[in-house]
C-alpha cells in the first residue's frame, strides 16, 4: 500500500498538466454543488420561516368533508367545508404534546357591495387578531390606522387589495377615524385624486353555497401589509372572527348566549296576532312593514328557542398548527388523523404544502429544479473526469505495461489509480467546498433582493439568504466522494486491461 501511495504521488507530480485539469474540474464541481446545496437549504429555511412560521403553521386542520386540501388559494374563492363539532377537534389538539400552539380561524370569499352599485370581492381571514399576530411572529405590519385590539370588531385591509380595489372601483379605502394619508397613494390614486371616492368602511356579503348570504358593514381599522411574501398574502384581508361569522351566517358567540330583553320577548309573544301591531298609529306601510317585522321576529324567536350551541361549534373551517422543534410534519399529520378518528372528530390534518396548493407546488417545482441542476453538475463532472482519467490511462500504456511486466498485479494498479483520483478530489474538491462555504456569508452579506414573485420563492423571501449548515457540508463531501468513486470505475477498468504486450506494441 505504501508503494502504491508513493507511485501515485510521483505520477501526479509527473503529469502535472493532466492532474491540474482533473483537479480544476473537481474544484468547480465541488464549488457549484456546495453553492447549490446552500441555495436549496436557504430556500427551504426561507419557506419554512416565511410560510410556516409566519402564515400557515406546519400542519393545517380542515373538515373531514373537505375534498381538496388546498384551502388557502382555492379557485375563485371556492367554499371551504365547516369543521363541525369543533369541541371534539379542540380536545384532540389540546392533548398532543408535540404541538407548540394552534389557532382556529375562518377563511372565506365575500362580495364587496358599494352605494355606487358596483360589486367587487375580497378574501377574508377571520381570526382573533392579537392571538394570530403573536403566533405568526407579527408578520402583519401596519401601514395606516391601527391594528385590531382584543375583542374589537373591524377589518384590516391589505395594502395590495386596497390598490386593486381603487383600480377596479375608483374607491380609496382609509382607516375609520384617521385622516386621508396621501403619502401612501398608489400611482393611479395620485393621478385620479380629484375623482376618487373615499370610504372608511365596507359592506361585505359572505359568498357561500352552504349558508344564507348576509351583508354586514365593517369599519376599516387599518391598512396593513405582510412583512414576508406580501405579494402572495396580500389577497387576504383580516377580520375579527365574530363579524366574519355574521357575514357568513355561522354560529357566533352572541348566538350561543342569546339573552333577549323583556320587551323583545313580549313582542315575540304577540307574533300570533301581528295585525294588532299595525294599528292606525303605526307609521309604516302595513304590507311591507308586516313582512319585514315578521321576518325579524321569526329570526329572533328561532334564536331564543333553539338549543344553545357551544361557542366554537361549527364556527371555524381551518386551524393552523405549529409543532415543537424537531417534530416531523408527516409523523404529526398521521398522529393527528389517528387522534381525530379515535375521538370521532370530523376533521383531517394536512401538511402546509398541501394547504397552500399552487404556491406549494410552485415551491416544490423550484426546489426540484435546483436539485436537478446540482445533479446535472454532478453527472457532468463524473463524465468529464472519467473521460480525462481514461485518456490519461491510455497515454500511460507503456508505463502500466512495464509495471505489469515486473510483477504489478491488477489489484495494485487499481489501488494506485484510485489513490491518484482520491488525492485530487481531496485537495481540489476539498478546496472547492471551502471556497463555496466561504462564499455563502459573502453572498448573504450582499443582501440581494428580488421583487419578482418567482425569485422570491427561489430565495425563500425577498432577500437572497443561502444557508450552509454542517449537514449541508456533509452532503457536499458525500457528493464529492461519489463523484470520485464513480468517475474512477471506468478508468480503472481500462488500466487493468493493459498488459505487457500492449506496452511493447505501443512502443
Amino acid at each position: 500500500m505504501r508503494i502504491a501511495f508513493t507511485i501515485a504521488a510521483r505520477n501526479l507530480l509527473r503529469h502535472k498538466g493532466k492532474s491540474f485539469v482533473i483537479g480544476a474540474i473537481l474544484f468547480l464541481g465541488a464549488l457549484i454543488m456546495t453553492l447549490g446545496n446552500a441555495v436549496t437549504s436557504g430556500m427551504n429555511r426561507g419557506l419554512s420561516e416565511n410560510i410556516v412560521e409566519r402564515f400557515t403553521g406546519h400542519v393545517v386542520i380542515i373538515s373531514e368533508a373537505q375534498e381538496n386540501p388546498n384551502i388557502l388559494f382555492t379557485p375563485m374563492g371556492k367554499d371551504i367545508a365547516l369543521i363541525r363539532n369543533f369541541d371534539k377537534v379542540k380536545s384532540v389538539l389540546s392533548t398532543q404534546d408535540y404541538i407548540a400552539s394552534y389557532l382556529p380561524a375562518a377563511r372565506g370569499f365575500s362580495f364587496v357591495l358599494t352605494e355606487e352599485g358596483d360589486i367587487d370581492f375580497a378574501m377574508l381571514l377571520g381570526v382573533d387578531f392579537p392571538a394570530y399576530n403573536t403566533m405568526f411572529r407579527e408578520n402583519v405590519k401596519l401601514v395606516e390606522g391601527r391594528l385590531l385590539a382584543e375583542g374589537e370588531r373591524g377589518t384590516l385591509v391589505s395594502q395590495g387589495r386596497r390598490t386593486r380595489f381603487f383600480n377596479d372601483q375608483n374607491i380609496w379605502l382609509k382607516p375609520a377615524g384617521f385622516p386621508l394619508d396621501e403619502k401612501n397613494f398608489s400611482d393611479e390614486a395620485k393621478k385620479y385624486r380629484d375623482k376618487m371616492i373615499v370610504k372608511d368602511s365596507l359592506v361585505l356579503m359572505g359568498a357561500s353555497g352552504d349558508s344564507t348570504a348576509f351583508d354586514v358593514r365593517s369599519d376599516i381599522r387599518g391598512i396593513v401589509r405582510y412583512e414576508f411574501l406580501d405579494d402572495y398574502w396580500k389577497f387576504f384581508n383580516i377580520m375579527d372572527i365574530e363579524t366574519f361569522r355574521e357575514c357568513f351566517q355561522w354560529v357566533t358567540s352572541t348566538d350561543a348566549a342569546t339573552d333577549l330583553k323583556a320587551d323583545t320577548k313580549a313582542l315575540i309573544a304577540k307574533t300570533e296576532n301581528l295585525d294588532a301591531l299595525f294599528n292606525e298609529a303605526t307609521v309604516v306601510q302595513a304590507k311591507s312593514g308586516k313582512a319585514e317585522l315578521t321576518k325579524t321576529l321569526k329570526k329572533l324567536k328561532e334564536k331564543s328557542t333553539a338549543p344553545k350551541p357551544a361557542t366554537d361549534a361549527g364556527a371555524y373551517n381551518v386551524v393552523f398548527v405549529k409543532l415543537k422543534t424537531g417534530q416531523g410534519i408527516d409523523t404529526a399529520v398521521s398522529k393527528l388523523n389517528a387522534g381525530f378518528k379515535a375521538a370521532g372528530a370530523p376533521a383531517q390534518a394536512v401538511t402546509w404544502q398541501k394547504a397552500i396548493g399552487q404556491l406549494g407546488d410552485m415551491a416544490g417545482i423550484i426546489r426540484g429544479a435546483l436539485t436537478g441542476f446540482v445533479l446535472f453538475i454532478f453527472f457532468v463532472a463524473i463524465i468529464i473526469i472519467m473521460n480525462t482519467l481514461s485518456m490519461a490511462a491510455l497515454e500511460r500504456t507503456a508505463e502500466l505495461g512495464m509495471m505489469r511486466a515486473v510483477g504489478a498485479q491488477k489489484r495494485f494498479v487499481t489501488v494506485m489509480f484510485f489513490i491518484e483520483t482520491a488525492c485530487l478530489a481531496l485537495i481540489f474538491g476539498g478546496l472547492g467546498i471551502l471556497v463555496g462555504a466561504g462564499a455563502v456569508p459573502v453572498l448573504k452579506a450582499m443582501k440581494i433582493t428580488a421583487e419578482n414573485n418567482i425569485l422570491q420563492l427561489l430565495f425563500g423571501g425577498k432577500t437572497f439568504t443561502p444557508y450552509l449548515g454542517v449537514s449541508d457540508v456533509m452532503v457536499g463531501v458525500i457528493e464529492l466522494a461519489l463523484v470520485t468513486v464513480i468517475a474512477s470505475i471506468y478508468p480503472i477498468i481500462v488500466s487493468r486491461r493493459i498488459t505487457p504486450l500492449d506496452a511493447i506494441s505501443r512502443d
